[in-house]
């Protein structure tokens, strides 16, 4: 079907990041958007202030009357995560509607287009929303369909005047492999995502094939170590064709000095912390520069970038107490961001409340969690999020807690949590996970400005 003849469009899902912007695509083309999600959240309640309404009941019912003519100018668009018995689904399968995954429709879009997509099972959303920023502050412009909400944008789907467009390419269900990039950039391949792929080694493969893809003359950029042929690599900490140099903190933010084997790039201020956005930010100025954007809008762009929700966001930031929110649900992440958190506030006692995300990946990742989540001073630990999955015997936190070697650890459901923070009020706490631990966050907010 051609996207082009497509006037209404009905997403099954349409709360999830990438279905969101989706959404917000389609509304901005003028399209009729609608769709299903299991609950409200906030990116919900965005859509629905947007004018595009969300049902969340499983029920035919639910359809608006102009969606229940099958006609090549409807979309149905649906996520992998949605169960094959889902009512909804199955009401328009049957019916002989244009149905598609998203990421199907995400390569329909970037067809014909100027496409950087940046994939990597973590560090994607922060490089593509870093990237996406570069082009569009320096006046370069671009579209993009980002995996978070960028701060500066307030937004995950941003629109543009250009050919260009930014994408965040997922790895899960092998989605990535809709996409052809012009520039593809992958940030990390550490084994994750193993209910999909089985074992590393499956994961790898797909990531390779994603490389494969890239157009005639298309430049792959990747981080040092991953083992790929005819690419440019990045490091922050070693040395690669792309890294950083005379990395330091002052006055609470990281400054560094890019190089690459043609230009140097001194003081670059990142407000971002950390070695891991060091490496983000690292490949995203090599975008640009091959994009030819000047080295002065390149540090002028990225002074200003004020990161992505849940991408270590500050909640509050005073003298007194510090609380910081961050996405990471894989042990890996886990280090780089509780690494950054040290490194800041090296004299600060931390306290971490994580909450595990899926069954398979605590159990794939049981003894990581419990290494890095002992880097704590004070742990808590919620129960494991379950998302798309259900329960496995055996697998619960209790398995991660057993093995933390950390006094000071507990097992707390969110009304133990809030009581503990409201007692406790400590001096710095974040927040980690996936799931729906963000519901904590304006609760704890509230309880530690008042302390």
């Amino acid at each position: 079907m051609e996207l082009e003849n497509v006037n209404k469009v009905y997403l099954i899902g349409v709360g999830g990041i990438g279905m969101s912007g989706l959404a917000l695509y389609f509304k901005n083309r003028g399209a009729d958007v609608c769709g299903y999600d299991k609950t409200p959240t906030p990116l919900t309640d965005a859509l629905q202030a947007g004018g595009i309404p969300v049902v969340f009941t499983d029920a035919e019912s639910q359809i608006p009357n102009q969606f229940k003519i099958s006609s090549n100018k409807i979309l149905i668009i649906y996520t992998p995560a949605i169960p094959d018995e889902f009512g909804l689904l199955n009401y328009f399968r049957s019916g002989g509607f244009n149905l598609k995954k998203r990421s199907e429709v995400l390569g329909m879009i970037s067809k014909g287009m100027f496409t950087i997509a940046v994939a990597g099972t973590h560090g994607k959303t922060t490089t593509s929303s870093i990237i996406a920023h570069l082009l569009k502050d320096s006046g370069y412009d671009c579209s993009a369909f980002l995996g978070g909400i960028a701060t500066n944008y307030n937004s995950n789907f941003l629109l543009g005047n250009n050919n260009t467009i930014v994408v965040e390419a997922d790895e899960y269900d092998r989605s990535f492999l809709t996409l052809y990039p012009d520039i593809a950039i992958i940030t990390s391949m550490d084994a994750d995502h193993l209910d999909i792929y089985g074992d590393a080694s499956n994961l790898s493969e797909s990531f390779k094939l994603f490389a494969r893809q890239l157009k005639p003359d298309g430049k792959l950029i990747t981080k040092k170590g991953l083992g790929f042929e005819n690419a440019r690599t990045y490091s922050a900490s070693e040395n690669s064709d792309i890294h950083a140099e005379n990395i330091r903190v002052q006055g609470g933010k990281f400054w560094f000095d890019f190089k690459n084997k043609l230009t140097r790039i001194e003081n670059i201020q990142l407000v971002l912390p950390g070695l891991h956005n060091i490496e983000n930010a690292i490949a995203a100025i090599e975008v640009a520069l091959i994009l030819g954007i000047s080295v002065k809008n390149i540090k002028t762009s990225l002074a200003n970038f004020k990161g992505v929700k849940r991408r270590f966001e500050y909640i509050i930031k005073t003298e007194k107490r510090i609380y910081i929110d961050d996405y990471a649900h894989h042990p890996e992440e886990l280090r780089a961001c509780i690494k950054a958190v040290k490194a800041l506030y090296p004299d600060k006692k931390l306290t971490t409340i994580f909450q595990p995300h899926l069954f398979s990946r605590t159990r794939d990742f049981a003894n990581g969690f419990a290494e890095v989540l002992g880097m704590s001073d004070v742990l808590i630990l919620l129960e494991i999020y379950p998302a798309r999955e259900l329960p496995i015997k055996g697998i619960n936190s209790s398995m991660i807690l057993k093995k933390i070697l950390l006094n000071n650890k507990n097992l707390f459901s969110k009304t133990e949590t809030i009581n503990y923070i409201r007692r406790e009020r400590p001096e710095l706490l974040l927040t980690v996970g996936a799931g729906d631990i963000g519901t904590l966050v304006n609760p704890l907010k509230e309880i530690l400005e008042h302390a």
